[in-house]
């Protein structure tokens, strides 16, 4: 009885360990931009502001990570898209006050530095790799043309509740009533686990709030009320992150079902089998 209990837990923790190693590995991107955050506010370098800095190391790494084969070209072009998207939605945030970059800079484009939508393509980065590392699939996803409309929404919400109400929370219910019987499949070692989609949505919104608060204290951006000192981001901006998280996982689902129909890949198969 003992020798199966302990078999059992080793097993446990050596999938656990697999998973972590994998989800390790998927978060490269993001990693690399918190060294290049923390290593430039500690140690200033000379000849170009910070910002620009930091453009040149995110281009160079994206660089090295597509000839190291740790990307591949058609996860660049997501990346890409999530770059611009992040951008225009910086540009109208800090154009709104929303938040700020009181840096100087060469590469800054209406206030925003340019090296700012590289965070917003690490998230991509993160789940096309963990996509592809985890082996991810989908069961029972719903029309693809209402989860494409839903994204293309809650994205926009980000700008219109500015001059009209916020229907983040009506958006958030929307989401859980189209998603609530999908879950998410994945591999770890040989074995499979799922997970329902809205629980992921969840999770990944409640990680990348910590990171906010990580990328925050080395002053990647600065909120109105960081201005004078360092405070943690208020817990509520995890429901921002949330629909943004939604916002990127439909985009990169959506793009892995188009090309997986244009394979024929069993991501095509295990939607016509839902």
């Amino acid at each position: 009885m003992k020798h199966r209990c302990f078999h059992k837990v080793s097993d446990a923790v050596q999938q656990l360990f697999h998973f972590g190693w994998q989800q390790a590995l998927s978060c490269i991107f993001p990693v690399i931009i918190f060294a290049a955050l923390a290593v430039t506010q500690v140690f200033p370098l000379p000849v170009l502001p910070r910002y620009d800095w930091l453009l040149i190391f995110f281009l160079l790494m994206q660089w090295l990570m597509l000839r190291s084969g740790l990307e591949t070209k058609d996860e660049l072009k997501v990346i890409t898209l999530f770059h611009v998207i992040g951008l225009a939605l910086e540009i109208f945030k800090v154009h709104m006050g929303s938040w700020s970059y009181p840096e100087s800079g060469y590469s800054k484009v209406w206030g925003v530095p340019l090296y700012s939508g590289f965070m917003y393509a690490s998230v991509a980065s993160y789940l096309c790799q963990a996509w592809r590392r985890l082996d991810v699939q989908l069961v029972r996803w719903p029309s693809s043309l209402l989860a494409g409309g839903l994204a293309g929404v809650v994205y926009l919400n980000f700008f219109f509740h500015h001059f009209w109400i916020d229907i983040r929370w009506w958006l958030a219910s929307l989401v859980v009533l189209l998603f609530i019987r999908t879950r998410v499949t994945y591999m770890v070692h040989g074995r499979e686990y799922s997970m329902p989609l809205v629980l992921s949505f969840v999770l990944i919104g409640f990680f990348i709030w910590i990171a906010e608060n990580i990328a925050t204290f080395f002053g990647a951006w600065q909120y109105p009320g960081q201005q004078e000192s360092w405070r943690v981001v208020h817990v509520g901006k995890i429901s921002s992150w949330l629909l943004l998280v939604i916002v990127s996982f439909l985009i990169v689902a959506l793009l892995k079902h188009v090309n997986g129909k244009r394979s024929g890949t069993g991501e095509e198969k295990e939607t016509e089998a839902v």
